[in-house]
């Protein structure tokens, strides 16, 4: 699995449109071929603060992701609503176990 974290602070003024705004990303994400999961997660201490864990069946569906139409639109509307530049951190997904094809 392909894994990426991505560390989001938002302005405080933008906050309700962040969130309209990834909802939107996130059901065309985890529709796109590879995707395993598309979860964003809200810190409860700092509500303008969000992890995304992205996951995906391997780097090829992870770097189409950003090719996407609905990501780029997303990425360009957001940019100026961030506090400092989003920041991923990349993971190799151990567990779960994907289950090859015919095993």
């Amino acid at each position: 699995m392909y894994v990426t974290l991505v560390h989001i602070h938002v302005k405080p003024e933008h906050l309700a449109d962040f969130v309209e705004s990834v909802r939107a990303n996130h059901e065309n994400s985890i529709l796109e071929p590879g995707n395993l999961r598309f979860d964003i997660l809200q810190s409860v201490d700092d509500q303008t603060r969000f992890v995304f864990y992205e996951a995906y069946l391997d780097e090829a569906a992870a770097r189409a992701h950003k090719e996407t139409a609905h990501y780029v639109a997303w990425r360009d509307k957001v940019g100026d609503w961030m506090v400092e530049p989003r920041r991923g951190v990349r993971y190799d997904g151990l567990f779960p176990a994907i289950q090859q094809a015919g095993r």
